[in-house]
């Protein structure tokens, strides 16, 4: 956990910014935003982000506003970005107005690009609810065909956007980072249909005459919902060679900032929190993750801004990124045989949900 000196760049320029004051009536607030800014249980989240306001820098000039309306998520996302490169020591050059952020450090230099999948709106407005997935073949097409559809269209249309030739990103490793927000709590459930579109493999298994597990890869050709259809392998897209990898990291939401604040000494002294999910097993055999639950407020629990994220690394990438400049992370590679290579650290949560409960004053 970074300390607010960490935060410190040594070169911010003009005033801090101020999050929490709202710039808009109340009506036009986001519920998410008031529950950060009035919840108690929410108290270590407002806590560890109100130090972010004295370095954060405001490069498109609506961060303030975006973050108390109508792009609540996206701003989330950004700041979980912020802490986690601040975090692996980099100095974050925010002067360039696009992509989000330059990241330079001991190993190099590399520019990334944060993005979030959004819920659906019908054309006149109001939201459109997730499929259902209440059966096996429900759950299946729902992550075999419409999240990879989701990814894509966000994925796709930053692509379109060329960032690779702006001067002070060309020839340098070149990263989108990319959370899930089209439904509440979506992210935990919709993880592994990512790299199901990024590689255009899905993956089957058994295990063999000599007892060990056996991975079968399959090659997709294209995911279907509805009349939509496109492409899977978004690496293998045109111009996608530009693009070194996919960030992602289902941890990255509010409540990962309210973890922090926990751990940071922020917040309510009468919250006490319990997370609990699925891990990575390292078992070579195994073919379930591995549950856990721990208590936040425990003496001995430990958690970091890089816990959970995800690196999926472009197999035809022009630039490369290095495993050991986003270290911490989990690494994913395709080989050339359809399988998937894999460093991943002792712990690796791929899902997590975290209970708070208020003690009664006495």
């Amino acid at each position: 956990m970074a300390s607010d000196e960490e935060y410190y760049q040594g070169d911010e320029i003009g005033a801090p910014l101020d999050f929490f004051t709202p710039v808009s009536s109340r009506e036009e607030l986001s519920a998410d935003f008031l529950k950060l800014a009035e919840e108690e249980t929410l108290s270590p989240a407002r806590g560890i982000i109100e130090p972010m306001m004295h370095w954060y820098e405001d490069a498109d000039g609506n961060f303030i506003e975006q973050f108390q309306t109508t792009g609540f998520n996206a701003r989330i996302w950004e700041l979980y970005l912020f802490a986690t490169f601040v975090e692996m020591e980099y100095h974050l050059d925010r002067t360039p107005r696009v992509p989000d952020f330059t990241c330079n450090g001991v190993l190099g230099e590399f520019n990334v690009e944060a993005m979030t999948v959004n819920p659906t709106e019908h054309k006149g407005g109001g939201l459109i609810p997730e499929p259902p997935r209440n059966t096996e073949k429900e759950k299946r097409d729902f992550l075999r065909e419409y999240m990879p559809i989701k990814f894509g269209s966000t994925l796709t249309s930053k692509l379109a956007k060329e960032y690779w030739k702006k001067p002070h990103v060309a020839g340098k490793p070149f990263l989108f980072a990319i959370q899930d927000f089209s439904a509440p709590g979506s992210m935990v459930y919709t993880r592994s249909a990512l790299p199901t579109y990024l590689y255009g493999y899905e993956f089957d298994w058994t295990y063999g005459s000599n007892g060990l597990l056996k991975i079968i890869p399959k090659k997709i050709v294209e995911h279907r919902w509805g009349s939509k259809v496109i492409p899977s392998g978004f690496f293998d897209l045109p111009e996608a060679e530009n693009v070194s990898a996919v960030l992602f990291n289902n941890s990255g939401t509010i409540a990962k900032f309210k973890r922090m604040g926990v751990l940071a000494g922020f917040g309510s002294r009468r919250l006490f929190l319990i997370r609990a999910g699925y891990a990575i097993d390292h078992d070579p055999n195994a073919t379930r993750p591995h549950p856990f639950r721990y208590v936040v407020n425990a003496s001995d629990y430990r958690e970091t801004w890089t816990e959970g994220l995800d690196v999926f690394h472009n197999p035809r990438a022009k630039h490369p990124i290095e495993p050991e400049m986003l270290p911490g992370a989990a690494h994913h590679w395709l080989l050339e045989d359809g399988q998937m290579k894999s460093l991943t650290p002792t712990f690796h949560p791929l899902a997590s949900y975290t209970l708070t409960n208020v003690a009664k004053d006495e």
